[in-house]
């Protein structure tokens, strides 16, 4: 499978153009899953199709829709969190877990890391369906941390196997002098292969480790949509800068919206971002008066600038 992200600020096409690219390849003859992350969802609008969590076939073209629900994911991300703390420590069963479910449903970071449950579940599971898989993103500030998490995600969880390397070590040297078991008759594992904490720390670093390595991979693509004004060209800077501190393949540019009347701006905006992006392939696309039913229908080639036209 291979796979685009269309990033931007909120409001410069991303979705027009993501909708635009899906429809092109399936007219190709490709299988292609178009989904969309931006909790102000519009892909059923442009579509005209009523879109949910649910993967589902547009009439009876190749091309499968998808708004991804992330507080459905986020159910999904904290019952698996609460699954492996009552499996890891049973005494947690004492206490009443869904009063703190309702609550961590509201923290801070939790929409970030239901996309991302999400983002790992398409790469693991449903990209074995498609050939392409086009992504519909929030704008900048979340997509970064989106994009941001499988790194730091690994980071901590390098920290905690040392913390619970540490833990087994000094665990296993009251073995030598007390014996293996606790007071109550509990045998305590002081191996990395019995201790259940160990295997879920590994287990979620090869996961994550593997959502990264395909973020970083010749398969994906981030592609940047910016429109010929300053505003958007100051937050695509944004987004390149935090591209490439996360080291993430960023390797197409769309000027869209682009007119007579903004031709000199559209070339010195394409000017400003080519000099981050040399190696970017480069497309204008010109404003779409989205008045015709079929709006992801363009004369435009969005395929040709991500390099998936035949």
């Amino acid at each position: 499978m291979k796979s685009v992200f269309f990033t931007g600020k909120g409001g410069v096409g991303k979705s027009s153009l993501s909708a635009a690219a899906g429809w092109q390849l399936a007219e190709k003859g490709k299988r292609v899953l178009v989904t969309s992350f931006d909790p102000a969802h519009n892909l059923g609008d442009i579509f005209g199709e009523k879109l949910s969590h649910a993967i589902r076939r547009y009439k009876k073209t190749s091309l499968f829709l998808q708004e991804t629900d992330l507080e459905q994911s986020a159910k999904a991300y904290l019952k698996s969190s609460m699954g492996v703390l009552e499996e890891v420590y049973s005494y947690t069963k004492a206490f009443n877990m869904d009063k703190y479910f309702k609550i961590l449903r509201y923290s801070p970071g939790v929409e970030e890391y239901a996309a991302l449950v999400a983002m790992e579940h398409l790469f693991r599971e449903e990209g074995k369906k498609f050939d392409y898989t086009v992504i519909d993103t929030p704008p900048t500030g979340l997509t970064l941390r989106i994009l941001a998490l499988p790194k730091v995600t690994l980071a901590w969880l390098e920290r905690l196997v040392e913390i619970r390397r540490e833990i087994l070590d000094k665990r296993h040297t009251i073995h030598l002098i007390t014996g293996k078991y606790d007071e109550k008759g509990t045998k305590l594992p002081y191996s990395e292969e019995e201790d259940t904490v160990m295997r879920k720390l590994k287990e979620m670093q090869n996961r994550y480790e593997k959502v990264l390595s395909y973020l970083t991979s010749e398969d994906n693509n981030i592609a940047l949509v910016c429109n010929p004004d300053f505003l958007s060209l100051r937050e695509s800077q944004r987004l390149l800068t935090g591209a490439k501190e996360l080291g993430l393949p960023m390797r197409t540019l769309f000027l869209n919206k682009v007119e007579d009347q903004n031709e000199d701006i559209a070339k010195r905006v394409e000017e400003i971002l080519t000099t981050d992006l040399p190696n970017a392939s480069v497309k204008r696309v010109p404003l779409l008066r989205h008045d015709a039913p079929a709006c992801y229908i363009m004369d435009t080639d969005i395929t040709d600038a991500l390099g998936l036209s035949p």
